[in-house]
């Protein structure tokens, strides 16, 4: 596999041309495996709140969180970009607190760039960021962390008005220096006019095929998120019914005793038992 670091350039340059591969991972072995698939970018998610951590939004996930499975993360990755969710509430309240939590994400997770969401109201925000040093990836129409306020997981940008404003977030994040920006649930046409617009690639979600790139929740992806499934999703495998079988094997096999046979046993020699039975 040729291993040459994924790069903010490499990324760039990749706007109109062959299309970006982007999932998320939250772990070593999810990481390890989406690396080795050469995927492009590895996005360690707030999602990783419900997909691993149970909880029933993004909203509830710390910063502590967030830097934690990105080290893991980072571990598992020798290739692709690792672009992290500054979670709900790092990055809201003041420009300097944006700045300190995306600078943790970096220093303390090993992350490559974050990811904010929001669009014209997150600009100045985002452009301090940048310039303090921090590659961003932008995050617009179904944004996760404010979804109650947009009417809940719906798809944005249906009406002119609505599309107009989400033309006019791209345009403030790519001005605000993101390398690149994620389109969630928007109409494919509404996608394909935006990617057209401005010069930094658009990663879609939802968004149709007409973006720069897809990114895709691992779990949804392969099959092993239960509570529901997007209808945006193509899942590639529904490993959620082998693991199942498996599982309830074992359990009959542990009941059974026929697991673990002799094959995963260790032995010793019989003199020595004999010598431990006349001691003990």
């Amino acid at each position: 596999m040729h291993l040459n670091k994924v790069t903010i350039p490499d990324i760039k340059h990749r706007k109109h041309g062959t299309p970006i591969a982007e999932l998320t991972a939250y772990d070593y072995p999810w990481a390890k495996l989406v690396d080795e698939a050469g995927i492009d970018i590895v996005l360690v998610g707030d999602s990783l709140g419900m997909v691993v951590l149970g909880y029933p939004d993004t909203v509830s996930v710390t910063m502590e969180e967030m830097i934690h499975h990105t080290r893991a993360v980072v571990r598992g990755v020798q290739r692709a970009l690792v672009v992290t969710d500054m979670p709900f509430g790092s990055y809201n309240s003041s420009i300097p607190e944006a700045i300190s939590n995306a600078t943790r994400i970096l220093k303390e997770g090993g992350a490559d760039a974050v990811k904010v969401e929001g669009g014209v109201e997150m600009a100045e925000t985002v452009a301090a960021i940048v310039r303090a040093g921090i590659p961003v990836q932008g995050h617009i129409g179904l944004t996760p962390q404010t979804a109650t306020s947009l009417g809940g997981f719906k798809v944005q940008g249906k009406s002119a008005q609505a599309a107009g404003k989400l033309i006019a977030d791209a345009r403030a994040l790519e001005e605000a220096g993101c390398f690149s920006v994620v389109l969630e649930a928007i109409p494919a046409p509404l996608a394909e006019h935006i990617t057209q617009e401005i010069t930094i690639p658009t990663i879609g979600i939802g968004a149709g095929p007409g973006c720069d790139g897809q990114v895709l929740v691992i779990h949804d992806a392969v099959g092993l998120y239960d509570r529901f499934t997007p209808k945006f999703v193509k899942q590639y495998a529904r490993l959620n019914e082998p693991v199942a079988k498996a599982l309830a094997q074992y359990k009959k096999d542990v009941e059974s005793r026929a697991f673990p046979a002799a094959e995963h046993s260790f032995t010793m020699k019989p003199e020595e038992m004999d010598k431990l039975l006349q001691l003990y």
